[in-house]
């Protein structure tokens, strides 16, 4: 399934703890006949040193699939309304990662 995936929250996946915003594409990958296969995902995360305000937001996430009945500007309009956006607007990421992971 071709999807998007918005998240967020504080984590500490290889490392010291940060506030982690990441956008992720997930992609199906077929083999030779058409059949799945598996997926593949592009995230692209935003981390943040830990400030009480990110830590406050608790944590998120939400996907779109482009073959679900969801309407992909309707999707989007809900996420610009996440309070996170208030949260970050004066803060750097402390580090920016993009990367791909099969699932």
């Amino acid at each position: 399934m071709d999807g998007l995936l918005f998240q967020y929250g504080t984590h500490a996946f290889d490392g010291p703890a940060t506030f982690n915003l990441d956008f992720t594409r997930q992609f199906d990958v077929v083999d030779s006949d058409g059949d799945h296969d598996h997926y593949v995902q592009v995230h692209c995360e935003l981390r943040y040193r830990l400030d009480p305000a990110l830590q406050d937001l608790g944590s998120f996430n939400s996907w779109f699939f482009h073959d679900a009945e969801d309407d992909l500007d309707h999707w989007a309009q809900a996420l610009r309304r996440q309070p996170v956006w208030v949260a970050i607007s004066a803060l750097k990421p402390a580090e920016i990662r993009v990367y791909q992971v099969p699932v």
